[in-house]
């Protein structure tokens, strides 16, 4: 699975072994066309990495549109003998969830739009509006529902991506397997959305770096900001990762259920903070795409998110919108 977007957020592990016989376990890996980081304190010693690289292999055959033999690819292909499992059922209701509660602004059925701007496993084609009002014909969730362990479609050309979120929810899948491992303080990172628990091995709350959200495909930005994840999940979706310019417009990955087009407004990054990273993922897609004023209202209307919203003024400067919990997790850098 292809992550949507290079997180802003550098991962600070502490590797620093056997203290009060906690020992500190640092693992990586390659996963979802992106990776994997985690960092977790345990008295028994173990090596976790095995189970969780297979734990991580059964989701991405689930609901990676890049596998060609997920779950996923076979709904998008209206495979009539394809049975839905517990991942592709959560991403599926949750989705559901975030789609009402966003009026729309987070659409996992944008698939066609995201293959003919280029930015999804299928080839780019010449945008033209006709083209465009042509695919929204078959774009919306209310398109398809599931029932039982079966999706059902009014139209057959509906296609779902659930990669605006997925790996947030992957994240969720790791850190329950290891609470179900007894394991009580660990951090997990997968493509950049994260999860941390408890404390690093000199007890201390774990943190990640915010970066400036300076255009920039291949490196990381000037850390601006630390935030404090206390039993919190984060996930920042952004303009200056993903993106193409072409007759000098630049044309970002974020589309506009509605529209067909990209996100048109002065957002830069929304980074989101909530009790697990399902959630702050897929609604961090949302607000960056439904704009300044009705993210405002949206965060009012939910506070069980906290965000850090950064945005850009007419003179190109940036600016910050913060909610009113944000003071306790973020920490801004002289």
């Amino acid at each position: 699975m292809q992550k949507k977007y290079l997180s802003l957020f550098l991962i600070v592990f502490s590797t620093t072994t056997a203290f009060c016989q906690l020992e500190s376990a640092y693992i990586e890996g390659p996963t979802q066309g992106t990776s994997y980081h985690i960092n977790y304190l345990d008295t028994k010693h173990r090596n976790l990495q095995p189970e969780i690289e297979k734990l991580l292999v059964d989701f991405d055959f689930s609901v990676s549109t890049y596998n060609p033999y997920s779950i996923i690819t076979r709904v998008n292909q209206n495979d009539k003998d394809v049975i839905v499992d517990k991942y592709f059922k959560v991403c599926f209701k949750k989705a559901k969830e975030v789609w009402k509660n966003t009026e729309g602004a987070f659409d996992p059925t944008v698939l066609p739009l995201t293959n003919a701007w280029g930015f999804g496993p299928g080839k780019k084609m010449t945008i033209e509006k006709s083209k465009i009002d042509s695919i929204l014909q078959f774009v919306g969730f209310n398109l398809i529902e599931l029932k039982g362990n079966k999706i059902i479609k009014k139209d057959p050309r509906v296609a779902l991506d659930f990669n605006a979120f997925a790996q947030g929810y992957s994240v969720d899948v790791v850190s329950q397997f290891l609470d179900k491992k007894g394991i009580k303080s660990y951090i997990v990172e997968i493509g950049g959305e994260v999860y941390a628990k408890g404390t690093d091995i000199h007890g201390k709350v774990w943190t990640a770096n915010l970066e400036e959200p300076k255009d920039n495909k291949e490196a990381l930005n000037k850390t601006i900001a630390l935030a404090k994840l206390n039993n919190l999940a984060i996930s920042t979706s952004g303009n200056n990762r993903r993106y193409f310019i072409e007759n000098g417009i630049k044309y970002a990955h974020h589309l506009n259920p509605k529209t067909g087009y990209p996100a048109k407004n002065n957002l830069l990054t929304a980074s989101v903070f909530a009790k697990d990273c399902i959630t702050t993922d897929s609604n961090a897609t949302g607000i960056l795409v439904m704009g300044l004023e009705k993210a405002k209202v949206f965060l009012q209307n939910h506070p069980e998110l906290e965000a850090f919203i950064i945005y850009s003024d007419e003179q190109g400067n940036y600016k910050y919108y913060k909610t009113n919990g944000i003071k306790n997790i973020i920490e801004f850098k002289e």
